[in-house]
């Protein structure tokens, strides 16, 4: 699902107080980590991650987890990302 540049921005303007929930490390995109980032997307829609290793990689490596986790990208933003994903069985995250 693409996102509007409207909704990105509502998404992002939420995404300012919240706290990342998920990290990548030293090992990169590990099936660990794509678990964590799925699992979080369906308990909570819009989560961040934070990158603490591979730096300059961080839009890249973003990109990577947006696939593999279905979601969409909604900013990245220093080492940090943040994803979205609409989970049908609750409130959505946007309103």
């Amino acid at each position: 699902m693409a996102l509007d540049s409207k909704h990105r921005a509502r998404l992002r303007a939420k995404a300012q107080v919240l706290n990342p929930v998920v990290m990548v490390g030293h090992d990169g995109i590990t099936e660990g980590v794509v678990a964590a980032l799925d699992s979080a997307l369906t308990d909570h829609e819009l989560v961040k991650v934070r990158f603490q290793a591979f730096k300059d990689r961080t839009r890249s490596l973003s990109l990577e987890l947006e696939k593999a986790t279905s979601s969409d990208l909604v900013a990245t933003t220093g080492f940090t990302a943040v994803f979205y994903r609409k989970n049908p069985e609750k409130r959505r995250a946007d309103r």
